[in-house]
């Protein structure tokens, strides 16, 4: 699907907009694509031009909730089919996304692209052939991109979240030039998708499941079986478990995670909200 490149507004740059009118501003500065650039756009009575397209001024835009032209109006970047999946903004500009009013990405200390960057850097990624199993936004492989991945590999089972990806302007796109054709992006889901990965043909994996109620295969033995038969002796991968309430799951993920990665053939042990483990 190739990629939005229109506007996207939020209820506050809505405001901002209209404020500028109305102060008799012909022109306002500042960005619209959730902070990845800044820039100028022309103000008349009625309209706003952004890339030579006039728009009308948005009405009625609602919190924590990202707008898109779809080309007669101002849209919600959201979706419902099995679930409510929608691109929710945060302070930081990059975005996270929920499922069901879940977020799927932490947002309460920095940045999820930050936070995304600090992880990559645990797997080393520079000339490296990565696996990416969930790739979600695509905020880990972006950033394996910026550190000089050779290629990766990144599996999204959920439609839906595909469709988010060609909205956000900080999700990578894989027909970009700046992604040099080192970006695979599959459609399916990785739980079955691994059987058909080469033995020892990756240099590292990312692997970022979401929480073990929902998808218990993707922490299950098997799979894990599977992460170490497809990464090369050596091999880095980082698993993000979160930090759940031990006094409240009774159970400690990250280190029965660790266990398990042990079993497969690692050597685990915990980082950041996550286990590092290197295939022995």
């Amino acid at each position: 699907m190739s990629h939005y490149s229109g506007p996207l507004l939020t209820r506050a740059l809505g405001e901002a907009l209209i404020a500028a009118r109305d102060a008799g501003r012909t022109e306002w500065s500042g960005s619209l694509d959730l902070e990845r650039s800044t820039g100028s756009i022309s103000l008349s009575a009625d309209h706003w031009q952004f890339q030579s397209q006039r728009y009308p001024y948005p009405s009625r835009l609602k919190d924590r909730t990202i707008y898109y032209w779809d080309g007669e109006d101002f849209s919600s970047v959201s979706t419902f089919s099995q679930s409510l999946i929608k691109l929710v903004p945060t302070e930081w500009g990059a975005p996270t996304f929920e499922i069901d009013g879940i977020k799927m990405l932490p947002t309460s200390k920095e940045s999820p692209f930050e936070d995304a960057r600090r992880k990559v850097a645990l797997i080393e990624p520079r000339g490296k052939v990565v696996l990416d199993t969930c790739g979600g936004l695509g905020y880990f492989a972006a950033c394996c991109l910026e550190a000089g991945v050779e290629r990766i590999h990144s599996f999204e089972k959920n439609a839906d979240v595909l469709w988010l990806r060609t909205l956000n302007a900080w999700s990578p796109d894989p027909e970009a030039p700046s992604s040099g054709g080192r970006l695979q992006l599959t459609h399916a889901d990785v739980s079955e998708a691994i059987a058909q990965i080469g033995d020892a043909s990756m240099d590292a994996a990312l692997h970022d499941p979401p929480r073990f109620g929902i998808a218990g295969e993707l922490y299950s033995q098997v799979f894990y079986d599977h992460l170490a038969r497809v990464l090369r002796r050596g091999g880095r991968l980082f698993h993000y478990t979160g930090s759940p309430n031990k006094l409240t799951s009774d159970r400690d993920v990250p280190r029965e995670v660790a266990r398990r990665l042990e079993k497969a053939g690692f050597k685990a042990e915990l980082a950041l909200d996550g286990v590092l483990a290197i295939k022995r």
